[in-house]
């Protein structure tokens, strides 16, 4: 928190991920007024939404390298702020139908996707890399705090004004980010020359982590974990309605929780000064026990109560692997092994989501969180013992210099 810049972009990442949360909150509500009701047409919005993520992010990633960083994603804000804005005075007009929901859900996606590796690649920018892990705990812990916020928030603006404006503020939320960026000190950036133009540089990447053992491990035990354990927009929902039959507050106290336990593990990793690929094992391992062990507590608050220390490991897991994969990455080739990362963790998600709610359906949601956990657990000892040479110790990569 010294560095300017960072402040000066965490603080535009809790406004504007904040904005985010609620312009989620106020999409699904619209499409539910428009379609009076139907789950199938809130579905379709996500999978549009994400889908993109799929499609474009390992392009996304060759730009990451190709052009600065910092451009990009002040490009990214003020094409994504304009989208918003566009379906916020369709809405305030009444002009909105569902196709325009769809169609800005998609567009906004692919935004997201050709952006995101810029975003995740440009911490070790603005912080260097000997404080990659801190920089990345913090933004862990303000994604958690606003995930608390945002949706709370949206939910009173709907209830007060409507969800028309509460797009139009979102849209103004992205001045925050711009502002941020564009205050930044660019001669106090660990930035380094883009990559110049040439065929063949996504392949490179790919040629480049196959070889790379840690970097083909990390990424495999994201893939694994992520597809067999991260899916509790699923299995809590399912657990809360249909095994404590419990309504929609006691499903959002179970998100809460977890989102307390992300803030803290969260906290925790930003203390770390160095990530450690046993800490990646240890939270892997812990997590998918917590997981397992969710599926056979006899009552709601016993399960409410287990999602602290589920959502401390499961943010230590996922910002340590974050953590990890960045400063084993070339800095010349970080934005494409970044964008890499990303479509493992968007393919394990839906990939995991579709199978873990098959096996709820079939076995019940308690089995279903059971089975997940302990495939988890077994898929992880299985890469470990299949990669047992990869060094288990703290990576470290030398600074860029200063732009």
């Amino acid at each position: 928190m010294r560095n300017r810049n960072y402040r000066l972009l965490m603080t535009g990442q809790v406004v504007s991920n904040t904005g985010n949360w609620m312009q989620a909150t106020a999409q699904d509500w619209l499409v539910l007024d428009l379609t009076h009701g139907s789950g199938a047409a809130l579905g379709i919005t996500a999978t549009l939404q994400t889908l993109p993520a799929l499609l474009f992010s390992p392009y996304g990633s060759v730009l990451a390298d190709r052009y600065p960083k910092r451009r990009v994603l002040m490009i990214s804000q003020i094409v994504m702020g304009t989208l918003v804005l566009v379906l916020g005075l369709l809405t305030v007009t009444g002009s909105v139908s569902l196709w325009n929901v769809y169609a800005l859900a998609f567009c906004l996606g692919m935004v997201v996707a050709v952006s995101r590796a810029a975003s995740m690649a440009f911490t070790s920018e603005v912080v260097g890399c000997s404080n990659v892990s801190n920089a990345v705990g913090l933004s862990s812990a303000t994604f958690n705090t606003t995930m608390v916020m945002g949706p709370a928030a949206g939910g009173l603006l709907i209830a007060a004004i409507g969800t028309g404006p509460v797009f139009l503020v979102n849209a103004a939320s992205f001045g925050a980010m711009m502002l941020g960026l564009y205050l930044m000190r660019e001669d106090e950036l660990y930035a380094r020359k883009p990559l110049p133009r040439a065929k063949g540089q996504l392949r490179e990447a790919l040629r480049h982590v196959r070889e790379r053992r840690d970097l083909v491990m990390l990424m495999t035990i994201r893939l694994l974990v992520t597809a067999f354990g991260i899916n509790f927009a699923v299995t809590n929902a399912l657990m809360s309605r249909e095994v404590f039959h419990t309504g929609a507050s006691s499903f959002g106290i179970v998100t809460a929780m977890m989102a307390v336990g992300g803030l803290v593990g969260a906290l925790l990793s930003a203390r770390r000064a160095q990530p450690d690929m046993r800490v990646v094992l240890a939270a892997a391992a812990a997590f998918s026990v917590l997981v397992a062990t969710a599926g056979l507590m006899p009552h709601y608050w016993a399960f409410a109560a287990l999602q602290v220390p589920t959502g401390m490991a499961m943010t230590t897991f996922t910002t340590t692997v974050n953590s990890l994969t960045q400063l084993s990455a070339p800095v010349e080739m970080l934005g494409r092994v970044m964008g890499l990362y990303l479509l493992v963790t968007n393919v394990s998600a839906l990939v995991g989501r579709p199978l873990i709610g098959w096996l709820a359906e079939v076995f019940g949601p308690r089995s279903s969180l059971i089975i997940g956990g302990l495939a988890s657990l077994v898929s992880v000892a299985g890469v470990v013992a299949f990669m047992a040479p990869v060094a288990a110790g703290p990576i470290a990569r030398k600074a860029a210099p200063r732009s």
